[in-house]
């Protein structure tokens, strides 16, 4: 791997079999991320982006071909490795926030951080995504932006090397989406974090420093982006 690399993905593949039928979810599919980097992987449903972030975050393991992580293969990992890279490695963030109801969004912040022990500060991190003053209110006196941005610092929290978003605008408004958007980046340029952003959503791909299209389980343009645009700018 080159020095500044984080991850090098080379000709991965990932077939499914649905009764007696196999589906080719990807397709020899290679890409490099270099570190610090906010890539954009764009596609409609069914083309392996959500399989592809899957597997980048430990959770699924492909057909064959590699995903080498600062030079260790993930497929050569242990259960017990994997359980390590899932949990020091890798942030994610999902499309409905996935926080415990019956903690307060600093409880929820503050869990993430437990098994942890190099983590951010929670008090920082909250500050950050602008949450201070919601800190003790619980997820169902928060709106829908609000709670993805609960979702976003106990991510964060944990100091991970990549962040992975699901589609991390797709159950929020438009004035919402631009606003957590902002908040990624944010967090991709202050805490120098790898971005990975899987959607559905061209409008998203003009704050990004790599963008990636994906059809039909392959991608079609990688694209280096040399003037990203500012979040601001984001219509749809």
């Amino acid at each position: 791997m080159e020095q500044n690399q984080i991850l090098n993905i080379s000709q991965l593949t990932k077939h499914y079999l649905m009764g007696e039928v196999t589906v080719e979810a990807l397709r020899g599919v290679s890409f490099d991320v270099n570190a610090g980097e906010f890539v954009v992987i764009l596609g409609p449903s069914g083309s392996g982006k959500t399989t592809m972030l899957n597997i980048l975050g430990g959770m699924d393991q492909a057909t064959s071909g590699t995903v080498n992580y600062r030079g260790e293969i993930l497929s050569d990992f242990s259960e017990k490795a994997l359980t390590e890279y899932r949990r020091n490695v890798v942030g994610f963030v999902f499309q409905f926030y996935n926080l415990l109801g019956n903690l307060t969004a600093r409880e929820n912040v503050e869990l993430a951080t437990e098994i942890i022990s190099d983590h951010l500060s929670v008090d920082e991190v909250m500050e950050d995504v602008g949450l201070t003053d919601r800190a003790d209110h619980f997820p169902a006196q928060m709106s829908g932006g609000e709670q993805q941005r609960v979702a976003i610092a106990r991510a964060v929290c944990k100091n991970p090397d990549l962040l992975l978003c699901d589609e991390p605008t797709g159950a929020l408004d438009f004035e919402t989406g631009i606003q957590i958007l902002k908040l990624l980046k944010k967090i991709n340029v202050k805490y120098k974090k790898t971005v990975i952003i899987i959607t559905h959503n061209a409008s998203i791909a003009i704050i990004a420093d790599r963008v990636l299209k994906m059809r039909s389980g392959e991608i079609v343009e990688n694209i280096i982006n040399e003037m990203p645009m500012d979040p601001e700018r984001v219509t749809w």
